[in-house]
């Protein structure tokens, strides 16, 4: 596996060893051990497996401690734009945002921990996205703020998505107040 850090502090971008003959290909999407070299040790507890239509954006997602979640994405099928915003106060890519293509042929996988909000849109015409979680699901701790936060400008490359009633509700961080806090 080859691990490349990205534009947000701890973000990793993830591209897995594929190998391919004629009947197929095989690749390993997470080795605790790979991982664990490059200074992700995380105990992912929980997967979860959704499915969208072309134009579909969900997020932007997290979870307030004290259930907050590290989290390991990737596609099983179609393509999205996978967004990761931080959130951790006192962090150098505080409010930053950065975009990340994943889709069933570059078949990366992204790591996104704690303290960072997750969303994507859909491009093709649907998407499958499995992602691995470090806590469990608590509808107390469930966060979220704006996809179109003005102060954050994510440039999803869509103007009018398909959105759930709670996504189109969600606040802007700044009504959100600080969430997180950043640890070194």
């Amino acid at each position: 596996m080859e691990f490349k850090a990205l534009d947000i502090a701890g973000v990793v971008l993830v591209t897995p060893r594929v190998f391919e003959d004629a009947r197929g290909w095989f690749m390993e999407s997470y080795s605790e051990r790979e991982f664990a070299t490059q200074g992700i040790s995380v105990h992912f507890v929980q997967d979860n497996h959704s499915q969208s239509k072309k134009g579909v954006l969900r997020g932007l997602h997290f979870q307030k401690n004290p259930h907050a979640q590290d989290k390991l994405v990737r596609i099983i099928r179609g393509e999205v734009l996978d967004v990761v915003v931080d959130l951790r106060v006192g962090s150098p890519t505080y409010r930053k945002w950065i975009g990340v293509p994943l889709s069933e042929t570059n078949r990366n996988i992204l790591f996104i921990p704690k303290g960072c909000a997750h969303g994507f849109v859909t491009r093709s015409d649907h998407a499958e996205l499995e992602y691995k979680v470090s806590d469990f699901y608590d509808a107390a701790c469930d966060g979220g703020i704006a996809w179109n936060d003005p102060e954050i400008g994510v440039d999803w490359g869509i103007t009018d998505p398909v959105l759930s009633e709670k996504d189109a509700a969600l606040p802007t961080l700044k009504d959100a107040g600080s969430l997180f806090t950043y640890d070194a």
